[in-house]
This record gives structure tokens, sequence and C-alpha cells, in this order.
């Protein structure tokens, strides 16, 4: 307690009264001291009025001014009875800068005395409880502070890890595309190199035939062959074509009831057995606007792949109906929703994911393609329409097009032509004889023409399997002539090696229209392979080459002096 009463024994007495009551009280003889006492810290201060009346409490009143924001310093003032006017406005000035000020009048009684300090203590005493708590909100704001900048710096060092995996997926995911895209067009240039090497087999192996037929039947019959081969690679242009959206397409308005229904005998024909179609076209049916051979091919697709996902048999369902304003791949407007429906095998996600690929088949070498989804497709988008599948494994597939609504009414289609059918080939005598082993239909034809145009008798067979049982019931081979890509689980490479372990010394000669594995490992087996397209020279040279060990080997045996 400081304590500022330079006249009289105001000082000493209240100095006394506060030891007396257990404080620590600090007799200050000038307003210096006072100030410099208030700077070193106290509860409170007593100060008698003359001491710090005019203008020599300007230091009091600057230091009064300048406290932090916490304090608030108690004064407790004694004055006199002094009811002059000048001395009421010098004492109205006093309280009003000193701020926290208790006015004690003398003569005062030693307890208002004590009890005016007590409380100015209490007060006092209750800022430096505001000061802790100002200084642990300040210690805690700058706790959160420091926490707030370190969680920044984290979240930044985050986001800076964030946006570098973010680009390293995108480069991953470009590259990813990118070696997807190799691989398709991998599967796109090695398909096409293969379907168009038989065509192009067909068609220059029955150009040279015809040079050595006179009779106008076999020549008719070997342009037969050569016109199909060529139907087929304008068919699998056309599918391309369509998968890539390049083709021109007729559209023209389709009564889809008449041309569903119209296929019905098609379908039925290129189906099994044990395969049903049931149509569900509704009767207020909308035309729609699309080519309708393409449609056709497209169908047929659907269908055959249906039919094979039903390896036991099934259903197949075409429903129709229209669909008002779908909202799928930003297609606006009237569509007719034509699904396929089967419930066969199904796929899984992974294949669903890549269907519509060209050249992607998950059935055996040849018996796909992988067109026909592809052609698919191209025809939805094409026409101004869309694609969905939806598969589930062990629930069937649902294949739907959205085709769009016709504008007019559709013209009555015009009759087709039916188209001749070539007869059965004639026999010729064999000089030798020939397993060959060829899948492809036209293809086999072809070249058994070719094997007998140089001598050879021929026993077809359209798989590895069918060709070892054929060996195995003991008829006279002189030549197994086999393509390496082959159904059955058994390429011509594989066949090789078993027929060399069946039957050694029986020669084998490959073919091949596409450079793959398979055709590495025939080459690196020691097999010989005659590559697609070739010629009837071709063949002969390369049947000559493949019998010659065989035919060295008889000679040798046969001029064998016998013991």
């Amino acid at each position: 307690m400081l304590v500022l009463a330079p006249l009289g024994r105001d000082g000493p007495v209240v100095a006394a009264l506060l030891r007396r009551a257990g404080l620590r009280a600090q007799l200050c003889g000038s307003l210096a001291e006072l100030v410099a006492g208030l700077e070193a810290g106290a509860e409170a201060a007593f100060v008698a009025e003359e001491a710090v009346l005019g203008g020599a409490a300007a230091t009091l009143e600057a230091w009064v001014a300048r406290q932090p924001p916490w304090s608030d310093m108690p004064f407790v003032v004694l004055t006199g009875r002094d009811g002059r006017s000048a001395a009421a406005a010098a004492r109205e000035r006093l309280v009003r800068w000193l701020g926290n000020v208790s006015l004690l009048e003398r003569p005062v009684q030693p307890i208002t005395l004590a009890s005016a300090i007590f409380a100015a203590i209490r007060a006092r005493r209750r800022q430096y409880e505001v000061r802790g708590y100002l200084a642990e909100r300040e210690r805690a704001a700058a706790d959160l502070e420091g926490l707030v900048a370190a969680r920044t710096a984290e979240l930044e060092a985050a986001n800076r890890a964030l946006r570098g995996e973010m680009a390293e997926r995108e480069r991953a995911e470009d590259a990813l595309r990118q070696a997807q895209r190799i691989e398709v067009l991998g599967q796109l240039t090695g398909g096409v190199a293969h379907d168009f090497n038989n065509l192009l087999m067909v068609i220059a192996a029955g150009l040279e035939m015809l040079e050595r037929r006179s009779d106008p039947g076999e020549r008719r019959r070997i342009m037969d062959g050569m016109r199909q081969a060529a139907a087929r690679g304008a068919a699998l242009t056309r599918q391309l074509l369509a998968f890539s959206r390049r083709q021109a397409l007729r559209a023209e308005p389709v009564d889809l009831v008449r041309q569903v229904g119209g296929m019905r005998e098609l379908l039925d024909r290129s189906l099994r057995g044990d395969v049903d179609v049931s149509l569900e076209l509704a009767a207020d049916l909308w035309p729609v606007e699309i080519d309708p051979g393409e449609l056709e091919l497209a169908l047929l697709n659907l269908a055959v792949n249906a039919r094979d996902a039903m390896p036991s048999g099934g259903t197949i369902l075409l429903r129709a109906t229209n669909a008002s304003g779908p909202a799928e791949d930003g297609l606006q407007g009237d569509f007719v929703r034509l699904e396929v429906i089967d419930n066969g095998t199904g796929m899984p996600p992974e294949v669903q994911a890549r269907v519509f690929e060209p050249f992607f088949t998950t059935k055996e070498v040849g018996k796909g393609s992988g067109l026909g989804l592809a052609q698919v497709y191209g025809f939805a988008r094409q026409s101004g329409g869309t694609v969905r599948i939806d598969s589930e494994v062990g629930r069937g597939t649902t294949v739907a097009l959205l085709l769009p609504r016709a504008a007019h009414i559709p013209a009555a289609p015009d009759p087709k032509p039916a188209s001749d059918e070539a007869g059965p080939e004639r026999p010729r005598r064999p000089a030798g004889h020939v397993l060959l082993v060829e899948d492809d239909d036209e293809v086999a034809a072809l070249v058994e023409q070719l094997l007998g145009e140089l001598g050879f008798g021929v026993t077809r067979a359209a798989s590895a399997a069918a060709a070892l049982g054929a060996l195995a019931n003991g008829r006279a081979i002189d030549l197994v002539f086999s393509d390496i890509m082959m159904p059955g689980g058994m390429n011509g490479v594989g066949l090789a090696d078993e027929v060399r372990r069946r039957r050694p010394g029986l020669p084998v000669l490959l073919t091949s229209g596409h450079a793959d594995a398979a055709r590495q490992d025939a080459d690196a087996a020691g097999v010989v392979v005659l590559p697609k397209p070739y010629g009837l020279t071709d063949l002969a040279i390369a049947i000559r080459g493949a019998l010659q060990p065989r035919r060295a080997e008889a000679r040798a045996l046969a001029g064998r002096t016998p013991v």
C-alpha cells in the first residue's frame, strides 16, 4: 500500500493503521516517489488531495492514462471540508482522471478508512486475476496460433503431396490410355491381317486355279468361292467402318415390328435347335430412322453372341418399347428401346468394360472375330442413338439399343431375291494323302482343291483334336497340313509336337496368316510355316520341302541289301 500525505501526521497515522491490519505500507515523500512505487507495483494508493491538486500531478495523471487494459489502479483520496467552488472543481477533475477513486472526508474514522482501503485492495486483486486470465488467454491464443500454423503447414504439405500424386496419377492414366490404344491397335491390325489373309488366300489361289481349269462348272464353283470371300471381306470392312462411325448409313423410316418379324426365319436358321427366339414388340411401336441392313446385321450379331452364351440352349427375347425423352449420353427426344435378352452365362464387369473394343473376344480362336459388338456400337452411335449392356455372371445378358424415332411412316420393303447355292465339288483321284487341319470352311475347300491339283487326296479336320482322331484309326497319311491358329485349346504347334510323338517321321507343314507368338514357337521347333496367302506354286514348293526328308529316307531304305 502506497501512502502519500506530506502534510501533518496523516501519513504516519495511516501507515501505522495499515501495519496493524497486516498490510505492508510504504510512505512516499513526494509525488515522484509515489509514481515510482506505482511503476514498481502496488495494490492500492492512499493519497491526501493536497498532494495531487494543481499542475504538480501531471506525472501521476500520465501514469494513470498509460495503464494496461486490465489495470484500473484504486485510489483512496482523503479530502478536506473546503466547499469553495474552485476546490470542488479541482476535486471533480481529480476524480475524473484518477478513475477508480474512493473519497474520504476528514475527519475519518479508522474503521471507515480500513474498510475503504481493504475494498480497494480486493478490487486490485481481482484485476490481477483478470490479468492472469488475459495472460492465459494470450498464451492459449499463441498456442492455438502455433497449432493452426503447424496444421496449416501440414495441410499445405499434404496438398502438395496430393497434387503430386494427382499429377502422377494423370501421367499413369495417360500411359495406361496410350497402352490401351496400342493394345487395341495391335488387336485391330492382327485381327484384320488374319481375316484378310484368309480371304486373300481364297481369292489369290482361286485365280491361279481358274487358269488350270477348263470345265465351266468347275470354274464357276471356284468363282463362287472367290465371290463369297470378297463378300466376307466387304462385310468385315463394313463392320470396321461401322465401329469407327465412318460408313455412310442409308437411314430411312423403318417399322421395327415388320423388320424384326421378317428376320425370324433368318434368326432361326442362324441359331441352334435348342435356342428359341421370342418376340415382344409393342403394338404402338414408333418407326425408327435407321439403316435396315445395318439393323439386321446388328441383331444377327447380338443373336449369335446370345446363342454362344447359352451352350446348353435357352431363349433369346427380342423386346421393343417406346422410350420418350431418355437422357442417356446426352440424348434428347423420342427413341425406341430394342433389347436382346438371353439367359446365358453372363459376363463379369472386366469383360463388359471391353466388349465394344474391335477384335476383343472371349471365344476360342476361329469362333469369333471380335467385331460383332463393335459393329453394334458403331451402328447405334452413328444412327443417333446409343447402346447399353447389362450382364451378370450366371444370370444372362441384356443388350439395349436406343434408336431414334422417325418423323415419317416407313414404306413397304422390296422383296429380296433368293441366292443360288453352289453344288458339291467333284472328287479328284489322289496320288498321295494329306490330313488338312483348317477351321475356316472356305479356306479348307480351296486348299482341298489346290491339293487335288497337286495330286493329293485330302482328309479334312476342323481342329487339332479331330486331326489326332483321324490319325488314331491308322489310315495312311503322307503329310499333316495345319493352320497354326485353331479352336479347341491346341494350336498347330501343339498338334505338330503330338504328331511327332505319335507318328515319328510323319511330315508336318504349318500355315498362318497372323505373325504371333505361336508362329515364333513353330520356327523355334523347326516346323516349316507357309505364310498366307499362298498360291499353288508356293504350296507345291512347301509340300515338296516337307516331304523331301521322308522320301530320301524311303529311297535309302529301298536301296539297302538285306542280310
